[in-house]
């Protein structure tokens, strides 16, 4: 709810008297000068907030790997073949729509990403009935399927690298895991190795939004005797409210702010770009999602959650289409001027569709569901775990 504020907020400033005061803030810039860090309000949002959501992805990819679902292989293979799906198919359609237009040869990335905590949002408040592994699916589906968002960044967008700088990130990585190896534990250690990292990979050409993502998954999961929770863990408890409340929206709020009146939304439906990724995120995702873990189940490469049912699936694929925060960096990264804003506006309404058609289909689920008496959804209509006529009542 938070983030929709944001981002509605924005709207509103783009489209009011008040857009010239709203362009003014964003494009305002501030920072040191000889650490090249005289960056815009925007694009420290971009690059320096964003690098605490992805050091939180860093840490959920982590945990799931070391001793969550895709600590086991038949079960990691269905969210990570689903979301290879969910990110080939919806490029695919973005580049085969957009080919000829100025900006297609980058454009195809944009649709390729899922808004993890838009996604798990629409979730908990449309299918909360839902069991806990329709959860962690889509979780390690976003989480596998922004780590790919993060290498299209990290390949398709970096020029001119530092090769200095680079090693120096590289160094700082390095002395991050020996620390955590070490069980090293003073934030006082950790917070300036956390900001000179992301420095040097600001610096080497990199986005810096990496930085995040490579410390997450350096940190350490598994807990010592001593510990009643792993860094992992802590750092997790701690940043994801702050990410979640604060780091989503004021990114939001910057990059959301797009004009939008009827002369922009008829360019959106006439701009190829606009139409590839608009396409790509509502039918793109579905298709590719769904049709890949379809095929994955029948051939026996991955292990559907006997909990979950193909409708269930097919809701959870649509949700995918959910593009919004990684959509709008890799927009602002692809492309430029007016493009950029009718591309920015059509991941919003691909968005708000496959969010809302999302929702809908859950709502429907969960009212079948509950008629037919299983309101928990792991299809008993008992407590999880247990079978009809075995509940003891103590």
């Amino acid at each position: 709810m938070v983030l929709l504020a944001a981002a509605a907020i924005a709207l509103l400033l783009a489209n009011s008297p008040a857009s010239d005061f709203y362009t003014a803030v964003r494009d305002f810039q501030v920072g040191p000068h000889q650490l090249h860090l005289d960056l815009s309000i925007g694009e420290w949002a971009k690059d320096g907030l964003l690098a605490i959501f992805f050091f939180v992805a860093g840490l959920e990819l982590k945990r799931e790997l070391v001793i969550g679902e895709l600590s086991n292989i038949r079960s990691a293979l269905l969210p990570v073949i689903a979301a290879v799906g969910g990110m080939v198919v919806p490029a695919a359609l973005a580049f085969g729509l957009s080919v000829g237009a100025p900006g297609h040869e980058t454009a195809w990335a944009i649709p390729v990403a899922t808004d993890i905590a838009f996604a798990l949002g629409v979730l908990a408040l449309t299918g909360s009935w839902m069991p806990t592994a329709a959860r962690v699916f889509l979780l390690s589906l976003a989480v596998v399927d922004d780590l790919g968002g993060i290498i299209v960044i990290a390949v398709v967008f970096t020029s001119g690298l530092d090769l200095v700088w680079l090693l120096a990130a590289v160094a700082l990585c390095a002395l991050y895991w020996f620390l955590q190896h070490k069980r090293i534990r003073s934030p006082w250690i950790y917070i300036p190795l956390a900001v000179a990292t992301w420095i040097a990979v600001h610096s080497c050409g990199i986005h810096a939004t990496i930085a995040g993502v490579a410390l997450g998954l350096l940190t350490r999961v598994r807990t010592d005797p001593d510990e009643e929770a792993s860094p992992a863990m802590r750092l997790e408890h701690r940043l994801q409210p702050w990410s979640a409340g604060l780091v989503v929206p004021v990114f939001a709020f910057f990059a959301a702010g797009v004009p939008i009146d009827g002369e922009a939304l008829s360019s959106v439906f006439s701009d190829r770009v606009a139409i590839g990724v608009m396409v790509g995120l509502v039918v793109g995702k579905f298709v590719g999602i769904f049709a890949t873990s379809f095929i994955a189940v029948k051939l026996r490469i991955g292990n559907k959650p006997t909990s979950v049912s193909w409708l269930d699936m097919g809701a959870l694929a649509m949700l995918g289409g959910v593009g919004f925060t990684v959509s709008l960096l890799i927009t602002e990264l692809a492309l430029e001027g007016a493009a950029a804003e009718r591309a920015k506006a059509a991941v919003l309404l691909a968005s708000a569709a496959a969010s809302l058609l999302a929702a809908a289909a859950l709502l429907r689920r969960g009212r079948a569901v509950n008629g037919n008496g299983n309101g928990n959804g792991n299809g008993n209509g008992g407590p999880a775990g247990e079978t009809p006529g075995n509940v003891t009542h103590g």
